[in-house]
């Protein structure tokens, strides 16, 4: 097993009567992709605040490389790398000149300043526009160079914040083979997201927070053997979704129905088993099914089964 670079010992913040984050525990290993999920309003963007150093917590602690890490270790906040969601970028100034600028502030220099510059502009492959206006940038190019903002002082922690929001397809492919790269180097790398199937690709541990709580946290592999239940979406007309959901509810099998965008999720222990009661029910009650789809097991389900909350909402 690696050794651990990053610890938080029972993390609390609040903010007035809301408690934003409540006795979070985490470590995490030197070398990994570690993944924070969690619905809006679970507390990723506080606990993310905590461990960068940018607000202290309330009560706990965090150790980075076994040191005491609070916001006034400067020392140890120079070894790690953080891009936020909002673009920290100058728009009317060149790709070139942002991180000039940014690698400067980090105390780089002359020859050293250029070839960093050089290589996280190959990295994020947009050495070609490196002399353009970031405002004449896509929103994917934007977030890349964002993303080689935060590598030009080579940290031992990179923590990326939905670094994929908004993107296009292309530049959301930028950022998967980076992030790889990156971790194959021996970089550790935090990653927050709203988008499972990132989670799965690039995490090597996943935990999953919610009401400012860690309520999983394993690798996606086990946590989908463990944890993965089946689930149906059923699209039925929305004045009768309510008479829907009480007929299917007493069925043996089904745990509970979940409403999402427009649909009501199913959770089934056994979807292909109960599925002929559910279409008897809707046939006796006249009820219409327009779209059906089985859901396999994965880290979707999971978050589904133990929030009961869709992740973009």
């Amino acid at each position: 097993m690696s050794p651990t670079i990053l610890t938080a010992l029972n993390l609390h913040k609040a903010y007035g009567p809301i408690q934003a984050v409540r006795g979070v525990d985490l470590h995490i290993q030197r070398g990994e992709i570690f993944g924070l999920l969690g619905p809006n309003g679970a507390g990723k963007t506080t606990l993310l605040h905590m461990l960068t150093g940018l607000i202290p917590p309330d009560q706990g602690e965090i150790l980075f490389n076994g040191h005491l890490f609070t916001p006034e270790a400067m020392s140890l906040k120079a070894t790690i790398g953080l891009v936020p969601q909002e673009l920290a970028l100058y728009p009317t100034l060149s790709a070139w000149d942002n991180l000039i600028f940014f690698g400067r502030i980090y105390g780089l220099r002359g020859r050293t300043l250029r070839h960093r510059v050089e290589a996280v502009l190959d990295l994020v492959s947009l050495r070609d526009r490196a002399r353009d206006p970031i405002q004449t940038y896509s929103g994917g190019m934007k977030r890349r160079i964002n993303i080689a903002a935060g590598l030009l002082h080579q940290p031992d922690i990179l923590f990326l914040d939905e670094p994929t929001v908004g993107v296009d397809p292309q530049s959301r492919n930028a950022i998967f083979e980076a992030v790889e790269a990156l971790n194959r180097e021996g970089l550790t790398i935090l990653y927050t997201t709203h988008y499972m199937e990132e989670a799965q690709r690039l995490c090597h541990r996943v935990a999953i927070m919610d009401e400012g709580r860690i309520i999983a946290l394993d690798t996606p592999r086990r946590l989908i053997q463990e944890m993965g239940e089946g689930f149906i979406r059923v699209g039925v007309p929305a004045d009768q979704q309510q008479a829907f959901v009480q007929h299917i509810t007493p069925l043996m099998g089904v745990h509970d129905v979940i409403r999402q965008d427009g649909h009501l999720l199913v959770r089934l222990q056994e979807p292909l088993r109960t599925l002929p009661a559910i279409f008897q029910i809707a046939t006796t009650h006249r009820i219409p099914i327009t779209t059906l789809q089985i859901l396999e097991p994965d880290l979707e389900t999971v978050f589904l089964q133990l929030t009961g909350k869709a992740l973009r909402e």
